[in-house]
C-alpha cells in the first residue's frame, strides 16, 4: 500500500510543483475574455487548493517513502523490490509533469505537447522496461528459492 501511495503522491507533488504550463500572452488573453485552447481542461482549484493537496502530496510521498525504507531495513520488505518501485516513481514524476503539459491553455496549437511527447515516451517506455524485467527477475529468483533444482 505505501508503494501505491508513494507512486501517486510523487505524481501529484510533480504536478504541483511544475505549475500551470500556460504561457503569459495566453494569461493575458484569458484575463481580456478570449477562450483559450485546451487538450484537456485542467481542474478547477484556487491556488490556495492547489497548493494543499501539493503539501499533501508532500506529507504522503515522505511518508510512504519512509515507511518503505523502514519496510526495507527490518527485511519485511525485499531490497529488489525497490528495483520495480523506483521506475514507476519516474513514471508518475513525468505523468505529473506531462498532465500539466496537456492542461495548458493556448491559442491555437500546443507546441509543448508535441515536445512532450516526443521526449517523455520514449522516457516512459524505457521505465516501463525496467519494470518489467526487474519483476520478471523477482518472480524468477522467487521460483527458484521455492523449487530447487
Amino acid at each position: 500500500m505505501a508503494a501505491v501511495v508513494l507512486i501517486v503522491a510523487v505524481t501529484v507533488v510533480f504536478w504541483w510543483i511544475v505549475g500551470d504550463q500556460t504561457n503569459e500572452a495566453a494569461r493575458q488573453l484569458d484575463a481580456e475574455g478570449v477562450d483559450l485552447d485546451y487538450v484537456i481542461r485542467p481542474l478547477n482549484l484556487s491556488p490556495a487548493g492547489e497548493r494543499i493537496v501539493g503539501v499533501l502530496a508532500c506529507i504522503g510521498a515522505i511518508s510512504a517513502f519512509g515507511v518503505l525504507v523502514l519496510g526495507t531495513y527490518t527485511r519485511k520488505i525485499a531490497f529488489g523490490w525497490w528495483w520495480v518501485l523506483l521506475p514507476l516513481v519516474g513514471v508518475g514524476a513525468i505523468v505529473g509533469w506531462f498532465w500539466r503539459v496537456l492542461t495548458a491553455g493556448e491559442i491555437g496549437a500546443n507546441t509543448g505537447l508535441g515536445f512532450a511527447v516526443v521526449y517523455a515516451c520514449p522516457i516512459l517506455v524505457v521505465l516501463l522496461v525496467a519494470v518489467a524485467v526487474a519483476t520478471r527477475r523477482l518472480q524468477r529468483d522467487r521460483e527458484r528459492r521455492n523449487h530447487p533444482s
